[in-house]
């Protein structure tokens, strides 16, 4: 069984906290960088939301970003 595969099982039930996690640590570097990766901690944010099924894409569910 491959770490990813441990993460999902363990995160079964509980994708709507870990992707207010996940938009939450995002939020944190773009403070940081001072936006300056925005586009691409996006991505990112929405790549490990679609790993783990939390749906992914800007808009479902997701607060609006400033």
């Amino acid at each position: 069984m491959s770490a990813m595969d441990k993460i999902k099982k363990m995160l079964k039930g509980h994708e709507d906290q870990a992707g207010k996690a996940v938009d939450k640590g995002g939020d944190m570097i773009d403070k940081k960088t001072g936006n300056k990766y925005r586009s691409q901690v996006d991505s990112a944010q929405d790549g490990l939301k679609r790993q783990y099924g939390a749906g992914g894409e800007r808009g479902e569910g997701d607060p609006p970003r400033r």
